[in-house]
């Protein structure tokens, strides 16, 4: 019965000694057989080309642009209201169709109005007619005072009712003026150029120009105009750039790229705004296809300036780091070289070069990750100055695979020759032999990884 306790501590201690002896003459084995790290497969990694994409430093003229945001406005919006009350009895407009200036919108009924317009000319014909009856009289009376037939004092009073009487005339007149305008008032006209709205009244209403609402809201959209603000420190740039003519100013698309429309500026703002530090701006567009309407926010640039025959260059191609901003030059023997610039002006898309870049030279644009001062490089496309970077390049199947196999070959030799150190380490005993063909499996398995 003490024995089985002796044994069992004989057995644990076999164990622990096994272990001891078998993992540090496996472990580097497998791992070095697993990941194919040998001396000859890093020396061959480290001679391997770096792929980049590379461009060509290129003079340009660039322009200047100053960017904005603004609303679009309409150049007129009028409320459309009845300058007479009345019933609405007809409607002659869809809403958003574009109406000409004098455009009959509505009618109202006109059956007062014209009464009333009758009534002055009538009016008028009845004092016309004592106009004439007291001109004949004032005939008569000068003739028989002529012959002191009358008093003369009837004389002077028949030319005062000849006198009130054409005033009399001439207040039916401008009555009669006035009756024809309200009459006219009953045909509702559009008094711009533009666009109708959404109808706000039905036809058998009645209407008065006391409503709020109005009838329908025209707004002028050919051409339009957008508002929108710039900081104060681009003022003196641009009463320079207005002293000499109108600014040219772009509407952007949603993407930022894309020319929406093109106008030019018709005001700077008289003051600044203390509140934001911006100044504001008025530009006006033609609209021609109608990609802005009234209300929306718009991107816009103002070319503030065009700079001539300067080198250009991606912005992609651009790194900075610590000592400022520098590029990678890609020589004649296809190796890199860093190379500190100054730059002037960039944008998404390009970088204007204002020291240390030449036109004509080479230079990396992608493929930093793995680059180095004076690493060798192949060049596997080009970028064009200006335009957005491309996709990636993908390698073929059956390339990768070529190279894979490649790379574990040496890793499978690299994995033999531990197995044969391994069993050459182990050969006196049986658990050795087992444990360097397991090592030399693993190895095989490790080279046909790609």
């Amino acid at each position: 019965m003490r024995l089985k306790p002796l044994a069992i501590i004989l057995v644990g201690f076999a164990v622990v000694t096994a272990a001891v002896f078998y993992w540090p003459a496996s472990t580097p084995t497998q791992q070095k057989g697993f990941f194919g790290k040998g001396k000859k497969g890093a020396q061959q990694a480290s001679t391997d080309p770096v792929p980049v994409r590379a461009t060509v430093a290129q003079l340009r003229d660039v322009p200047v642009y100053l960017d904005g945001v603004g609303t679009a406005r309409a150049l007129n919006t009028v409320l459309v209201k009845p300058q007479v009350e009345g019933k609405l009895i007809a409607v002659s407009f869809t809403e958003g169709q574009d109406v000409p200036r004098g455009y009959i919108l509505a009618k109202i009924d006109p059956t007062t109005y014209q009464a009333q317009y009758d009534q002055a000319v009538a009016t008028k014909a009845q004092h016309e007619a004592q106009l004439g009856n007291a001109k004949l009289d004032l005939e008569r009376y000068m003739r028989l005072a002529a012959s002191n037939a009358i008093n003369k004092q009837q004389v002077d009073t028949q030319r005062a009712t000849v006198a009130q009487l054409e005033a009399q005339v001439r207040a039916d007149q401008a009555a009669i003026d006035n009756a024809r305008a309200i009459l006219s008032y009953t045909d509702i006209t559009a008094p711009i150029a533009g666009r109708t709205g959404i109808r706000q009244v039905d036809e058998g209403n009645i209407v008065r120009p006391s409503d709020a609402t109005g009838l329908v809201t025209i707004t002028e959209i050919r051409p339009i105009s957008v508002m929108f603000n710039l900081p104060q420190q681009n003022l003196p740039e641009l009463n320079r750039g207005m002293a000499e003519g109108p600014l040219p100013v772009d509407a952007m698309g949603p993407d930022g790229r894309s020319v929406v429309d093109a106008g030019k500026v018709t005001v700077i703002d008289n003051q600044v705004d203390p509140t934001t530090g911006t100044v504001r701006l008025k530009g006006e567009f033609p609209n021609a296809n109608l990609q802005l309407w009234p209300g929306q926010f718009v991107n816009v640039r103002l070319l503030i300036d065009t700079l001539r025959q300067v080198v250009v260059v991606p912005t992609s191609a651009v790194q900075r780091g610590p000592t400022g901003t520098f590029v990678f030059i890609i020589g004649e023997d296809s190796t890199v070289a860093m190379r500190r610039v100054t730059v002037s002006r960039q944008d998404d898309v390009r970088a204007v070069i204002a020291a240390g870049l030449q036109a004509g030279e080479r230079l990396v644009t992608s493929g930093f990750a793995r680059l180095a001062d004076k690493a060798l490089v192949e060049v596997t496309s080009t970028e064009e100055v200006g335009q957005p970077p491309g996709l990636p390049t993908i390698e073929p199947l059956q390339k990768r695979k070529g190279r894979g196999g490649k790379g574990g070959g040496a890793d499978t030799g690299g994995a033999d020759k531990g197995g044969a150190e391994k069993s050459g380490a182990d050969k006196g005993g049986e658990k050795g032999k087992t444990q360097g063909v397991g090592t030399q499996g693993s190895g095989a398995k490790s080279s046909a990884t790609p």
